[in-house]
């Protein structure tokens, strides 16, 4: 039929497929489509490098049959003489995607991500390229992204290079996601290369802070004092575990076997389960914890999630009163430290701290189970007792099997 107004309001809807096309009999390659919803929409359809394309000229209502007509002649013409109007209507759209689209579809596509992952990735969003989240991508330049680098490092040289690795990894993602029609990346070159080309990363110092056998009595002594139960408690359960800041803050109960005497950390950094023997200081403390669970966590806290969440209050209380500076992380460097300390297997030192040995052949020959552990897990804890000044009758059990080495 030709396609008029009068032949498009009487064209009908289908009634036993998804969408039905009357094609105009006068230009070749223009038609109508018509939905089952009954959504009438002007398309061209026709061969583009051998393959058929179907390209939406929008819908009626919005275009009139003549003003269809008119745009269809364009792009046929267009098409005849060599052009590819789909292509430059994918770079069209590629030059247009800003900044936030980019990190939104990073976002939900890359679905292993860790709800804390995320969150950091937002957080350096809003701190870092908060003025750039309705930028065209393809708008951000080498020159951009070197001021900005030095503008953050200006606050903090590890905030600067954070933010720039994720910058540079959402232009490698959207390298492979705007395409032309022949898979060819509508987005050739990455600006955050110019750091690397003009070697202008910041040098950051990984973090070395840990509490040395000397201070750890004061700090036990300044921990001891805290009101806060639940918070003092987490904190002892850090240090004599090594588990990082979240495991600790999310464990649940169903997570703690006090017959098997054992915790497991199923959503771990790596991916890996990860359970542990609890050493009899802490088993002692998760048996009083018990005592007065409200919910299914084993440190409640007053938050939307239920447990605790920001400690850092109850930390500067012990470093007031203690003397001994200190971070989250650094507890955990404090157990490896001491494990090799106390020439621990290095395998099993890993194992504690639920490392990857990767690289490692002897490693994939080795199997470390839970019971395996126990031994160097409580000679850590008698250790940090022994230091800490922690009296036998402080607590319920004490292993009396592993006393042989003392606090230097």
């Amino acid at each position: 039929m030709r396609i008029s107004k009068g032949n498009v309001e009487r064209a009908k809807t289908p009634s036993d497929k998804d969408q039905a096309f009357y094609r105009d009999d006068k230009l070749k390659g223009f038609a109508l489509r018509v939905t089952a919803k009954g959504v009438k929409s002007f398309v061209v359809e026709t061969l583009i490098g051998n393959k058929v394309r179907r390209i939406t000229l929008g819908q009626y209502g919005k275009l009139t049959a003549v003003q269809a007509r008119k745009e269809a002649q364009k792009i046929l013409g267009k098409i005849a003489t060599g052009g590819d109007p789909v292509a430059d209507r994918k770079e069209a759209k590629v030059k247009t995607v800003t900044l936030k689209e980019v990190f939104d579809k990073y976002i939900q596509t890359r679905n292993s991500l860790k709800p804390t992952t995320i969150a950091d990735y937002e957080r350096v969003m809003l701190e870092s390229f908060d003025d750039w989240k309705k930028k065209p991508l393809l708008e951000i330049t080498k020159d951009m992204v070197a001021k900005r680098h030095t503008r953050v490092g200006e606050r903090s040289h590890a905030r600067a290079n954070l933010a720039m690795r994720l910058l540079r990894a959402l232009f490698n993602f959207a390298m492979g996601q705007y395409e032309d029609t022949k898979g060819r990346s509508l987005i050739t070159e990455n600006p955050v290369k110019r750091l690397s080309q003009s070697r202008s990363w910041f040098r950051v110092e990984k973090r070395q802070g840990y509490i040395k056998a000397h201070e750890l009595k004061p700090w036990y002594e300044g921990v001891s004092k805290l009101e806060n139960e639940v918070l003092r408690d987490y904190l002892l359960l850090m240090i004599f575990t090594g588990l990082r800041r979240q495991e600790g803050a999310q464990l649940k109960w169903r997570q703690v076997d006090l017959n098997a005497k054992t915790l497991t950390i199923s959503n771990t950094k790596n991916n890996l389960a990860h359970t542990l023997p609890i050493p009899d200081f802490i088993e002692d403390i998760f048996k009083q914890r018990k005592e007065s669970s409200v919910n299914e966590y084993v440190f409640p806290g007053t938050g939307a999630g239920g447990y605790i969440v920001e400690p850092r209050k109850q930390m500067v209380k012990v470093i007031e009163s203690s003397g001994i500076s200190f971070i989250l992380h650094d507890l955990r460097r404090t157990f490896l430290t001491v494990a090799e300390s106390l020439d621990i297997s290095a395998y099993a030192v890993k194992r504690l701290a639920n490392h990857k040995m990767n690289n490692d052949v002897t490693s994939g020959y080795i199997i470390t189970d839970v019971e395996r552990l126990r031994k160097p897990m409580q000679q850590i804890a008698d250790y940090f007792m022994k230091c800490m000044g922690i009296k036998e009758t402080e607590i319920t059990h004490i292993a009396s099997n592993h006393r042989e080495r003392v606090c230097k």
